[in-house]
């Protein structure tokens, strides 16, 4: 098995952002917990334009400065736009698309997801009820169109090889809608997976 114990040359995250204030600065606590992290880059492609928002974004230079995260905040967009700025930046192996407001709870989700080895892997996602139908509307959705040859990773985890999201063609800044269905489904399903 491929050491991957430690992340920090393997794996570049990008968060895109705008206004998400307290929820970024939990977000990025979440990875700070992760097995492996030390060292990890982790860049924010923000266009946060309240002054609550911004003041946490400094919060998050601040107190992660200490830890073993490197923060590097760029100017973002739409989250097509944020994502595609954040990786023209990626020079690791991997690439991770989160965003602002999914948490890492479980410390080895990074580390389990590179151990696959595939183009594209996802997670399923948890929240607090009602809402928790919508996420299972995605898991019948995701069920199905990988039977259907055409993989489906929500864009708040997209975990890639850097190399074959190139292939792919990268995310499209004109793509405002969908934009995560568009680019995972170019995706071979022998590639895919959804960890559990």
């Amino acid at each position: 098995m491929e050491n991957t114990r430690s992340l920090k040359d393997r794996l570049t995250i990008i968060i895109p952002s705008k206004n998400e204030g307290k929820t970024l600065y939990d977000c990025i606590y979440h990875i700070s917990k992760q097995k492996g992290i030390m060292g990890t880059k982790i860049i924010i492609a923000d266009v946060s334009d309240k002054k609550e928002s911004l003041q946490w974004i400094e919060k998050i230079k601040v107190t992660f400065k200490t830890t073993p995260l490197k923060i590097v905040v760029i100017k973002g967009g739409y989250p097509s736009q944020g994502r595609l700025a954040g990786s023209l930046l990626v020079r690791t192996h991997y690439m991770l698309f989160l965003d602002a407001d999914v948490f890492l709870t479980n410390p080895n989700t990074l580390i389990e997801c590179i151990w696959y080895k595939k183009d594209l892997v996802t997670v399923p996602f948890y929240t607090d009820y009602p809402y928790r139908w919508v996420f299972r509307l995605f898991d019948i959705f995701q069920s199905i169109s990988t039977l259907l040859k055409t993989p489906f990773a929500v864009g708040g985890f997209q975990l890639w090889k850097t190399q074959s999201y190139w292939i792919h063609g990268g995310y499209n800044p004109e793509e405002l809608f969908a934009e995560d269905y568009s680019i995972s489904q170019k995706v071979d399903p022998k590639e895919f997976k959804v960890h559990k």
